[in-house]
């Protein structure tokens, strides 16, 4: 048997090879275009786990012929970063190309380990690569952020993952030895999540289990050996998804036991402490919101103060931030409201400002009718007075519904003061 894993052993080495990311490596697709062209420039790769972030950071620096150094957030330091980049500078006396620096789980990465990346990378000394599961907005100091550009990977598609499980039954060096027949597919699909590696890591693990020629991959076998062998999924965050979900499930349907529960699986885990706090924030607002204004205020400080004092005192902070939200009423009235309204804008286009409701820093708008006839609602009784906010075409339209709790209710009472039966 072969001693390398078979997602290694299947790992693309061309962009023909590649499958999935067609927006980004597709025939004329961007990052395609500026590959073939030669010109690269630093790039982050943003996506969820085994989507081919480090597939095609490898592929960019084959293509190009380029160096490539590879660097792991979790296990490197400023020393590391500084020893690449002093190689960089060596060779460039002898004409090398600027070599890539692959940056693995950039998010990772401590203010001073990006600071020390910023110089070479603004020179040209090295091209940097950073693959990140979380949005660089928020983990990548600006600094550096302004100097790379962003592309965003998706999870593979249903069509990317039976590609990729066809291709390793009929070219893998093992696999291609038996007869395998995948009469079921809707299991592993779903337990891998998108993820490639999952994907392969699963078909390997079910074709050890069979130990014949001859194999079936059925719903019933996949689900088997996964309930067999937990440490496919729990090793090293692979299911950081899955729990991630229940998690917030939990949490929105008030059961603050079942939310503790997998919060304590994400910390035994190894999960990011800022990855969970993050969510916190988001599901304070996406299901607790208007129901208790007061759940987003704390989950901010949660938030604030797992950057600020780390492990392990941090997972009482967040401890206390779940139970409160999970125990709290909850609504989703906002969350709807700006569904509702960014999808009505997408059918309607841009609609035209009511001319009331426009500036008039010129004469000329003044003249055109800008700012005429607006009303200051701070010149009225109770500092509300009836007017038009919306376009004339959707004139009237509701997007915000208060919904049944003590908050949304005074919220309620006090619209149908103003706005009568509107509401």
């Amino acid at each position: 048997m072969n001693i390398y894993p078979l997602a290694e052993r299947l790992r693309p080495k061309t962009l023909d090879d590649y499958i999935g990311q067609k927006q980004l490596v597709g025939k004329d697709a961007v990052l395609r275009r500026m590959i073939e062209s030669g010109n690269l420039s630093s790039i982050i790769l943003w996506g969820p786990p085994g989507v081919g972030k480090t597939t095609l950071a490898k592929i960019i620096a084959n293509t190009l012929n380029r160096p490539f150094y590879i660097l792991s957030a979790v296990s490197s330091g400023v020393k590391d970063v500084r020893e690449i980049i002093e190689k960089a500078k060596k060779q460039q006396f002898f004409n090398h190309p600027n070599p890539i620096l692959f940056i693995d789980e950039i998010h990772r990465f401590s203010k001073s380990q990006q600071d020390s990346l910023l110089g070479a990378v603004e020179e040209g000394v090295v091209i940097l690569i950073g693959a990140t599961t979380e949005n660089p907005s928020f983990e990548v100091i600006s600094p550096l952020l302004s100097r790379c550009q962003v592309y965003i990977l998706k999870s593979l598609e249903k069509e990317d993952l039976l590609l990729i499980l066809n291709h390793a039954i009929k070219n893998d060096i093992d696999l291609k030895k038996k007869n395998i027949i995948i009469k079921e597919d809707k299991a592993i699909l779903r337990y891998c999540g998108g993820d490639a590696r999952k994907l392969l890591n699963i078909l390997e693990l079910v074709v050890n289990a069979e130990n014949k020629d001859d194999i079936e991959i059925t719903d019933d076998k996949v689900t088997r050996c996964l309930q067999s062998e937990p440490a496919v999924y729990d090793k090293n965050g692979e299911m950081h998804y899955d729990i991630i979900s229940a998690f917030i499930k939990s949490i929105r349907g008030s059961d603050p036991d079942g939310a503790i529960y997998w919060l304590a699986r994400m910390i035994e885990g190894g999960e990011d402490l800022k990855f969970i706090a993050r969510r916190l924030v988001i599901v304070s607002s996406e299901d607790i919101g208007l129901a208790n204004p007061n759940a987003l205020l704390l989950a901010q400080s949660t938030f604030d103060a797992v950057r600020q004092i780390g492990y392990p005192e941090s997972r009482i902070i967040l401890s206390e931030c779940t139970i409160y939200l999970a125990s709290s009423p909850k609504s989703n009235s906002a969350y709807k409201a700006i569904n509702d309204a960014i999808a009505l804008v997408k059918q309607k286009g841009n609609m035209p400002v009511p001319l009331h409701l426009r500036n008039a820093p010129t004469k000329l708008m003044a003249d055109l009718g800008y700012g005429k006839d607006y009303k200051y609602a701070h010149d009225y009784k109770g500092n509300f007075v009836e007017q038009q906010f919306l376009p004339s075409e959707i004139k009237g339209k509701r997007f915000y519904y208060p919904q049944e709790n003590n908050s949304e209710k005074k919220i309620l009472s006090r619209l149908k003061t103003w706005w009568g039966k509107r509401f």
